[in-house]
C-alpha cells in the first residue's frame, strides 16, 4: 500500500509539472502577443504566478524541470517579439526571481503551499504577493530609467499592475485548481460543467464584441452561476475564460466598452480593474459555497460516524446483554439447588442445633450471593432505561415498618436495636412506588446492619405538608464505622466500595447505592449521606408525593397457603424437579413432573391440572413451544395457567414468556414465601 501510494504521487506530480509547463509557455504567448499596452508591458502577465505555484505544488527536481521550462520559453517569447538580447535576459531574470520570491515568502509564512478554502486565505495571500510584486516593479523601473531612459513612474506602474493582477489573480486561481479538496467538491457531469463554462465564453464575447451593444456587468451573473455550480474551481476557470476573451479584444482597441476612447493607459487599467474585481467577486462565492458543502459533508460524514458508533454500541449492548442472561442463567440454576435444599433442611424438625445453624449460614451465604445477582440485573436494567415507575397509593409509615421487619432478624442476630421513629402529621396515604422505595431502604438497612458491629440502628420519617406535594424524610441512622470525607463522594458510583482493599471486612457488587440513587432521581428526589469516621452514619432520601384517596389504596396480600391442588412441574433437571416437589409437597399440593416441554404436553392432554410451573430451556420441546402447544390445545388444558419458573430473570426475557401465553413469573432460585404466593394466587383464581 504505501508502495503504491508513492507510485500515484509520482504520477500526480509528473502530470502537474507537464501541465504547468504547458500553460506557462502558452501563457506567456498570450500575453507577449495578445495584452501589450502601448508601453510595450503586459497588461496581464499570469506565467510568474504559474511558476510560483508549481514551485509549492512540486518536489524535488521536478521544480527544476519547472524553472527550467520558464526561463527558456520567457527568452524565446521575448526575443520573437522584438526585444533585445539584455531585455529579454533582464525580464526573464526578474520574473524569475519574482517567483522565487513568492515562493520563499509563502513557505516561511504558510509553511507550505497556502490552501485557499476559506475567506481569509484568499484575502491573505494578496497582502503576501502585492508588496513583492511591488519590490520588483521599482527595481526593474530603476534599472530600466538608468540604463535606457523613460519615465521611472510610468515603467513602474505598469510593471507593477503587470506584476500584481498576474499574482493577484492567478496564483489563487491555480492553487485552486491544484487542490484535490476542490476537486473533490461540487462534483457535476461533464455535460453540465461543458455548458456552464461555454455559457462563459458565450456572454463574454458577446459583451466583448464591438458589433454587441451588451454591458460588460451581464458577465458577473454567468459567472457566479458558474461558481454556485462548480464552486471555486468554476469560479477560478471562469475568470480565466473571461480574461483570455476580453483581454486581446479589450486591448487591441476593438471594444469601445472598457474605457477605449480615453486612450489605451485607461483603457489598460480598466480591463485590469475588471478583471481582478470579477475574480475576487466569483472566488469569494465559490468559497463560501465550498465551506458551506465542506461543512455539510462533514456533517454527513459524522453522521455515519454517529451512526456507526452507535452500531456498535447497540452491538455491544446486545452482546452485554446476552452474557448477563447467561451467566445469570448459569449461576441461578445450582444456587437454586443451594437454596432450595437449604430451605427444605431448615423445614425439618429433627436438626441438631449445630446443622441447623450450618444450614442457616448456608441459606444467609446463598441470599447474600443472590442479591449481588439481582444487583448485577437490576443495573443492567437502569443502564438500558428500563425503569419505568409503578405509584400506587401506599402509606411510607407502613411501607418503613415493614421493612424495618424484614432486617429485624439479622439486626437482633448481631444484637443491633432497630428503632423507629415517625412523624407524620399528614397522616394519609402518598403515590409512591412502594417496590422501589422499598428496594432502597432495604438496600441502605442491608448496609447498616452489616457495617454496624455494636450499638443501634435507627429509622425516623417526617412528612410535611406540602400546597401541592408532601415533603418525605427518611433518613436510617447508624453507629457504625462510619465514611471518610473524601470517600463519600464514591459510595454513589457504580462498582465503588469506600473499602477496595483485598482485606476488607464486607463483601458486595459496589452497585447496590448507585442502583438507589438511579431510582430515587427516576422518583424526581434526592440521596445522601452525612457521616463522622467511628461514630457512624446517616443515609436520608427527600421525596415530595402528592396524597392519594384511601379507597383506591390496594388490599395488602394475605400470607399465601396454598391449599390442595394438582400441579405439574416441568423441568428437566432432576434437583430443580425434587425440589420444586418437596416445597409444594409442604403444603398439601399434589405434584407432577415432566423432564421436558414434549412430556409436560402428553401429560396435560391425560390429566387435569391446576397449575403448571414451566421452565424455559429444555430439550425435545422448549418451555415456549411447550406453552403455545398446551394453549392450542383447546378445552379445560388450555386453560390451564402456566407459570414461568426459570432462570431466565432479565425484562426481554420475561417478556418472552408473557408473549408465549404464560401468566405469570418465577424466578429461581425459587424462594418459598414467593412460590407460596404465586402458586396460591393462581389456583384461587382457577
Amino acid at each position: 500500500m504505501p508502495h503504491r501510494l508513492a507510485l500515484h504521487e509520482r504520477q500526480r506530480q509528473t502530470a502537474l509539472l507537464l501541465v504547468l509547463s504547458v500553460v506557462i509557455v502558452a501563457s506567456q504567448v498570450f500575453s507577449e502577443y495578445l495584452t501589450r499596452t502601448s508601453l510595450g508591458v503586459a497588461a496581464f502577465w499570469p506565467a510568474t504566478a504559474l511558476l510560483a505555484a508549481g514551485l509549492l505544488a512540486l518536489n524535488g527536481s521536478r521544480r527544476l524541470v519547472l524553472s527550467g521550462v520558464f526561463v527558456a520559453s520567457h527568452l524565446a517569447v521575448d526575443l520573437t517579439t522584438g526585444d533585445a538580447v539584455h531585455l529579454a535576459l533582464l525580464y526573464t531574470a526578474l520574473d524569475t526571481l519574482e517567483a522565487l520570491a513568492v515562493w520563499g515568502v509563502c513557505l516561511r509564512l504558510a509553511h507550505g503551499a497556502p490552501r485557499i478554502r476559506t475567506m481569509r486565505a484568499l484575502t491573505t495571500l494578496p497582502t503576501i504577493t502585492t508588496p513583492i510584486a511591488a519590490v520588483f516593479a521599482v527595481l526593474c523601473a530603476a534599472i530600466l530609467s538608468a540604463g535606457f531612459g523613460g519615465s521611472f513612474v510610468q515603467i513602474g506602474l505598469d510593471w507593477f499592475l503587470r506584476d500584481a493582477l498576474g499574482l493577484a489573480v492567478m496564483l489563487p486561481a491555480a492553487l485552486v485548481l491544484i487542490d484535490a479538496e476542490h476537486r473533490r467538491s461540487f462534483k457535476r457531469s461533464w455535460p453540465e460543467q461543458s455548458a456552464l463554462l461555454f455559457a462563459v465564453a458565450a456572454v463574454t464575447l458577446l459583451c466583448a464584441h464591438p458589433a454587441s451593444g451588451a454591458p460588460p456587468f451581464l458577465i458577473f451573473p454567468i459567472a457566479l452561476a458558474t461558481a454556485y455550480r462548480l464552486g471555486a474551481r468554476g469560479a477560478a476557470m471562469a475568470s480565466i475564460i473571461v480574461a483570455v476573451i476580453t483581454l486581446p479584444i479589450a486591448m487591441s482597441g476593438a471594444s469601445p466598452r472598457f474605457n477605449a476612447i480615453l486612450g489605451p493607459v485607461a483603457q489598460a487599467r480598466t480591463i485590469q480593474v475588471f478583471i481582478a474585481v470579477l475574480f475576487y467577486t466569483c472566488l469569494a462565492a465559490g468559497l463560501v459555497l465550498a465551506q458551506q458543502d465542506r461543512l455539510k459533508r462533514l456533517l454527513l460524514r459524522r453522521e455515519q460516524l454517529t451512526r456507526a458508533a452507535r452500531s456498535r454500541a447497540l452491538a455491544a449492548t446486545e452482546a452485554k446483554t446476552e452474557f448477563l442472561a447467561t451467566m445469570s442463567h448459569e449461576i441461578r440454576t445450582p444456587l437454586n439447588s443451594v437454596l432450595g435444599f437449604a430451605q427444605l433442611l431448615a423445614a425439618r424438625h429433627d436438626l441438631p442445633p449445630d446443622a441447623r445453624r450450618q444450614v442457616n449460614l448456608i441459606d444467609s451465604a446463598g441470599a447474600a450471593l443472590l442479591t449481588v445477582l439481582n444487583d448485577i440485573l437490576e443495573f443492567s436494567r437502569v443502564e438500558a432505561g428500563q425503569i419505568e415507575l409503578l405509584p400506587q397509593p401506599t402509606s411510607a409509615p407502613a411501607l418503613l415498618r415493614d421493612t424495618v421487619s424484614i432486617m429485624a432478624p439479622e439486626a437482633r442476630a448481631k444484637g443491633l436495636a432497630l428503632n423507629i421513629e415517625i412523624i407524620d402529621p399528614v397522616e394519609a396515604l402518598h403515590e409512591l412506588d412502594a417496590d422501589r422505595l422499598r428496594q432502597v431502604l432495604i438496600n441502605i438497612l442491608n448496609n447498616a446492619v452489616k457495617f454496624t458491629e455494636e450499638g443501634r440502628i435507627d429509622t425516623r420519617l417526617v412528612i410535611e405538608r406540602g400546597e401541592v406535594e408532601d415533603r418525605l424524610r427518611f433518613e436510617i441512622i447508624d453507629t457504625g464505622v462510619g465514611i471518610d470525607l473524601d470517600k463519600q463522594a464514591l459510595l454513589f458510583q457504580r462498582f465503588s466500595q469506600t473499602d477496595s482493599s483485598t482485606s476488607r471486612l464486607h463483601g458486595g457488587s459496589g452497585l447496590g447505592l448507585a442502583i438507589a440513587r438511579t431510582l430515587i432521581d427516576v422518583m424526581g428526589g434526592r440521596i445522601g449521606v452525612d457521616s463522622v469516621p467511628g461514630r457512624g452514619s446517616c443515609f436520608w432520601i427527600e421525596l415530595t408525593a402528592p396524597t392519594a384517596d384511601e379507597a383506591s389504596a390496594p388490599e395488602r396480600p394475605k400470607a399465601a397457603t396454598p391449599g390442595a391442588a394438582r400441579i405439574l412441574i416441568v423441568d428437566d433437571h432432576a434437583v430443580n424437579l425434587e425440589i420444586g416437589a418437596a416445597l409444594l409437597s409442604l403444603v398439601g399440593c399434589e405434584v407432577d413432573v415432566a423432564e421436558n416441554g414434549k412430556q409436560a404436553v402428553d401429560q396435560v392432554q391425560k390429566a387435569e391440572y391446576d397449575l403448571i410451573l414451566m421452565d424455559i430451556h429444555m430439550p425435545l420441546m422448549d418451555g415456549l413451544q411447550a406453552t403455545r402447544a398446551i394453549k392450542a390445545l383447546g378445552g379445560r388444558a388450555g386453560q390451564t395457567p402456566i407459570v414461568a419458573m426459570s432462570a431466565d430473570a432479565l425484562p426481554r426475557q420475561v417478556e418472552r414468556c408473557y408473549a408465549a401465553g404464560m401468566v405469570d413469573h418465577i424466578a429461581k432460585p425459587v424462594q418459598r414465601e414467593v412460590l407460596y404466593a404465586k402458586v396460591d394466587r393462581w389456583i384461587r383464581r382457577r
